[in-house]
């Protein structure tokens, strides 16, 4: 009985001894000491802390260490605070890891949190609805964050001819639907689409086939002129009062060299 006590005492002895030597190292430790144990956290801080690694150390969020600080990862909300990002329910590790937090994993499906910061395309697609705001955003950004894709992963181009470089000549990804070009478009780009009309005016001897589909059809897509943007009154005044309308004797603008019209 007295070897089984003195064991006993002894075991408790030794746990109290532990804890204090614990309590005494943990009193002691450094950002220094952290390394020892922990490798792959102080690295994935070098590599791609941000600010983690600027502005604070490992010890201003981690304060104490466990067990004696059973609760010393501390919430994001602690530091983080002050615009509609850091109101967003969906918990902030479900993208951010703390150690490299610009490194931005998408799991699962998001927008709320996406456009939370990212708000100009947002508006852009509000303003112009087109099956792309159906979406969220990481179906198109997907994986990782700073993502674009290729147009040409979802969407057949327009002609054999045509490359990922032409499509934002003609698209914006966020509001695809509202055409705008420069006008330097290559007008092949536009034969990729309407290419009976494209024929015409380059089998026309008229000057207009000398001239780019974009320089008439300006700026936007539908665009279409006044003949007299470009040419003004070209007969008489007379001659405008008997036929008003430039159909009423010239062809369509394509193939100005077949008239009269019929």
């Amino acid at each position: 009985m007295m070897k089984k006590l003195l064991v006993t005492t002894f075991a408790l002895a030794f746990v109290v001894c532990l804890g204090s030597v614990a309590i005494a190292q943990e009193a002691v430790l450094s950002v220094s000491d952290c390394v020892k144990c922990h490798s792959e956290q102080p690295a994935q801080i070098a590599a791609n802390g941000a600010s983690h690694q600027t502005e604070i150390d490992c010890q201003a969020c981690h304060e104490g260490h466990r067990p004696s600080s059973a609760e010393n990862i501390p919430a994001c909300s602690n530091c983080h605070e002050g615009s509609a990002h850091y109101e967003i329910v969906t918990p902030c590790l479900s993208c951010h890891n703390p150690h490299q937090p610009l490194k931005v994993t998408l799991e699962g499906e998001h927008k709320a949190v996406c456009v939370s910061c990212h708000s100009g395309p947002n508006r852009e697609m509000v303003a112009s609805p087109s099956k792309h705001a159906t979406f969220a955003c990481n179906f198109c950004h997907e994986d990782t964050h700073g993502n674009i894709p290729n147009c040409v992963d979802c969407h057949e181009p327009h002609s054999e001819l045509m490359t990922q470089a032409d499509c934002a000549t003609c698209h914006q990804a966020h509001k695809p639907l509202g055409l705008t070009y420069p006008a330097t478009t290559n007008s092949q780009l536009c034969a990729s689409c309407h290419d009976t009309v494209f024929a015409t005016l380059t089998a026309s001897k008229a000057k207009h086939s000398q001239i780019s589909c974009a320089t008439c059809h300006a700026d936007k897509h539908m665009t279409v002129p006044e003949c007299t943007d470009c040419h003004g009154l070209p007969h008489a005044d007379s001659m405008h009062k008997r036929f008003p309308k430039c159909g009423e004797c010239h062809n369509v603008a394509h193939d100005l060299n077949n008239w009269p019209a019929k």
